[in-house]
């Protein structure tokens, strides 16, 4: 038996349009006490957006209203209730909506809700994440990790040739520490600009204080790293053999 509609769900489309838009999801669902993934499955399933644009909704019937005489052309010019021209409405739901697919709208509208402060912190935390993580993946045990790597691997009847890429120890670090220099130079600028936006007055005190403790663990990082910055040697050995005759 299929579940019964919830009569919020035609409620939360109405405070949407009534906001023209201007809503989150999360407070429409804190007003209807319902879950922020459901008004935005709601909001998904119902296509709100082009309900907004159109004024057409799939969800609910109306009767039909008596349009104008045939070759009556008062209303020439007219665009039947669109949003106004260069409102930033349209430009924003009805351009991206053209070409963008629902779920890419979805993840632009919860971006939307988030201020360029916060932004500029997710990219700072995905640029830290980044680069702790290269920890592991690019650890040097000693001075004996060596890593080799087949490259070319080819025979024919008389014949095999093997082409293989040594990597040292120093090799992989120095590679690591030319690498984590680049991104500890994004992180840097990063940072720069956070702090900058803070002092105009953008951000509050714990936003302050979250950056000053990321400068403290990236200072830890820093300590741990040497600075030996040699170019990485590359050394491949070319080996080609006989085959015995049958």
């Amino acid at each position: 038996m299929a579940r019964a509609r919830s009569p919020n769900r035609d409620k939360a489309l109405k405070i949407w349009l009534k906001r023209s838009g201007n809503i989150t999801n999360r407070e429409i669902a804190e007003m209807l006490g319902e879950k922020e993934k459901t008004i935005s499955n709601w909001k998904s399933r119902d296509k709100w957006n082009v309900v907004l644009q159109t004024g057409e909704c799939s969800t609910t019937k109306t009767e039909p209203k008596g349009g104008a005489p045939e070759g009556n052309k008062n209303a020439v010019g007219n665009r039947g209730g669109a949003p106004p021209r260069k409102n930033a409405n349209a430009v924003t739901h009805g351009f991206f909506r053209k070409y963008f697919p629902e779920e890419t709208m979805e993840i632009m509208e919860q971006i939307s809700e988030r201020s360029p402060l916060d932004l500029l912190w997710d990219q700072i935390t995905i640029q830290y994440t980044a680069i702790v993580r290269a920890q592991r993946i690019m650890f040097v045990r000693d001075q004996e990790d060596e890593t080799r790597v087949l490259k070319k691997d080819s025979s024919s009847d008389n014949f095999f040739e093997q082409e293989w890429e040594y990597q040292h120890a120093w090799d992989k670090q120095a590679t690591f520490l030319q690498a984590q220099s680049r991104a500890m130079s994004t992180l840097r600028s990063l940072i720069k600009q956070y702090e900058e936006m803070i002092r105009v007055g953008q951000g509050d005190e714990e936003q302050r204080l979250r950056i000053h403790k990321l400068k403290g663990e990236i200072a830890l990082l820093e300590q741990k790293a040497t600075k030996d910055h040699d170019k990485p040697i590359e050394i491949r050995i070319k080996r080609a053999r006989m085959r015995p005759d049958d």
